[in-house]
């Protein structure tokens, strides 16, 4: 009987020693959870900021604004549009001919 004692000793002791490594690691993890839902806090407030700027900076009246004072841009007036026709094809356009070795 002290045999099986001692097997059931030895199993108890895995087993507990296997219960504080699990306890262990859920503990580990946890932790590294709570740090991963405050950064994705962070990252979440902070698209949402640039998003906000990115609809400010994109409004059709400060695009606007910008190209006049930044660029010197004005709006086209038909003073200044030039309306050009095209000819078609170039007259001086050559075909392209086959090569002297032939088709690779």
């Amino acid at each position: 009987m002290s045999r099986v004692n001692l097997l059931l000793l030895a199993a108890l002791l895995a087993s507990s020693l296997w219960l504080v490594r699990t306890s262990y690691e859920a503990r580990r993890l946890f932790a590294e959870l709570d740090r991963a839902k405050g950064v994705q806090q962070r990252l979440d407030a902070e698209y949402r900021r640039l998003d906000a700027e990115r609809q400010t900076q994109a409004t059709h009246l400060r695009v606007e604004r910008v190209a006049r004072e930044k660029l010197g841009m004005r709006t086209a007036t038909p003073a200044v549009t030039e309306h050009v026709n095209d000819p078609g094809p170039s007259v001086h356009a050559m075909p392209l001919a086959p090569t002297a070795g032939g088709a690779r």
